[in-house]
């Protein structure tokens, strides 16, 4: 047997596991040929859910005869620069390759290539699908690279191509024939996503339902690691990947290979690995992060040091507390799959999703312990006091002179070893 873990690339649909409700909540809205815009963190997943919704057996599970639907799937990414006129015309070109089975339907439209490619043109092909009993369903991968200007796209023609992307799905006579899916990094009701809202108008993106992709739950986590035995070890990747589908792609990847017959488990070969392979995805995290986002996890950083290394308790006492007055900031974190929280009678308390994504933020912190108050002073301030960015400094000198304490908090593998296979 294959290994059935895909990590650093799209998950194929026939082994893709879970949102169920996320790609039902899609495809009702495909059925009807509406609009739907995908957001979630880095590495959540939104390529192979895009991808299983352009599958055939989902949209025939679904009550979709594939043969009704043309499925363009493309990445604005791969429009290099990014402009209008690029997306126009790739749109285009890859329906036309998907009509290579009805070259006479193939034949109306192929014309509209010879000339400048607008959205019109676009509407002019959907007319033409329409005709003949089909629609197109257009599944827009990494919209960020749209929603930010560039040396032949500026702000002002960013608002012209969202509007007209808003006009040809909701005002055109032809949007009846769209059903357009797009997928970005962050809910596109963001004040920093896309061009400056125009108050005379309605929201570029308001024909769009908003949905999360967020971390598995316990259940999906289960069907998905079902295959890591014994159960015990399954619990423990479980813990250290916190349900990011990213983590756990390639933790299963991993012990696949180690617990196949014939091999012989090595658990530090295992951590070296995933550890190794883990390290892009938790730069991009941190590099998405605004300076704010990274003083916030600093900071819950700091306080799960404290809360295990005696000689630093209660130097931060308090700014638990204040923390939890910056709850903007913190869900957005949370709803990224960055950090969870947990309610109890004392308050609301932060943590990280994986315990290597802690350990990462810890050793940033370690890296620039000498300079790290100077260099994010301004942040500090924006979220504690005078004095509490004193303790914090006090915190941080220590840590960074008694690495060996850090490495002992820090250790997941330990956790590990007692379910590894021998």
């Amino acid at each position: 047997m294959a290994n059935p873990f895909f990590p650093g690339k799209p998950v194929p649909p026939e082994h893709f596991v879970g949102r169920t409700s996320e790609i039902n909540f899609a495809l009702d809205l495909i059925y009807v040929r509406s609009h739907c815009a995908i957001w979630g963190g880095p590495g959540m997943g939104k390529t192979s859910f895009l991808r299983k919704l352009a599958s055939e057996q989902a949209l025939r599970e679904h009550g979709i005869d594939p043969s009704e639907v043309v499925i363009v799937l493309l990445s604005c990414e791969n429009i290099i620069p990014f402009t209008p006129a690029g997306f126009w015309r790739e749109v285009l070109t890859m329906l036309c390759d998907q009509l290579d089975s009805e070259p006479q339907l193939q034949a109306e439209i192929k014309p509209l290539l010879e000339q400048t490619v607008t959205n019109d043109s676009l509407r002019q092909a959907l007319g033409r699908l329409g005709n003949k009993g089909k629609f197109l369903l257009l599944l827009v991968d990494d919209l960020d690279a749209a929603l930010v200007s560039n040396d032949q796209y500026t702000e002002a023609e960013m608002g012209t191509f969202l509007a007209q992307c808003r006009n040809l799905a909701v005002h055109a006579e032809e949007g009846r024939y769209l059903s357009m899916i797009v997928a970005s990094l962050q809910p596109l009701s963001q004040p920093d996503c896309g061009p400056k809202p125009n108050p005379n108008a309605s929201p570029w993106y308001n024909h769009y339902l908003f949905q999360s992709l967020k971390l598995f739950t316990t259940s999906e986590l289960v069907e998905l690691l079902t295959i890591i035995r014994p159960p015990t070890l399954r619990g423990e990747i479980i813990n250290i990947t916190g349900g990011h589908p990213t983590l756990v792609q390639t933790a299963g990847f991993l012990l696949w290979g180690q617990i196949q017959p014939g091999n012989t488990p090595n658990i530090k070969t295992f951590a070296r690995g995933f550890e190794r392979d883990t390290q892009q995805i938790f730069q991009t995290i941190w590099d998405r992060c605004s300076e704010i986002d990274q003083a916030l996890l600093m900071l819950i950083a700091l306080l799960d040091m404290e809360g295990h290394i005696e000689e630093i308790k209660f130097n931060l006492s308090g700014i638990g507390r204040i923390l939890t007055q910056h709850r903007r900031w913190l869900s957005t974190l949370e709803d990224r799959g960055v950090i969870t929280s947990s309610s109890t009678d004392t308050g609301t308390f932060y943590s990280f999703t994986s315990s290597l994504m802690k350990k990462w933020v810890t050793e940033e912190i370690l890296k620039t312990s000498n300079t790290l108050i100077k260099d994010r002073e301004k942040e500090f301030l924006n979220l504690i006091s005078h004095g509490q960015v004193g303790k914090v400094k006090e915190v941080v000198t220590w840590l960074g002179n008694h690495p060996e304490n850090v490495k002992s908090v820090l250790d997941w593998i330990a956790k590990v070893v007692p379910v590894f296979p021998k």
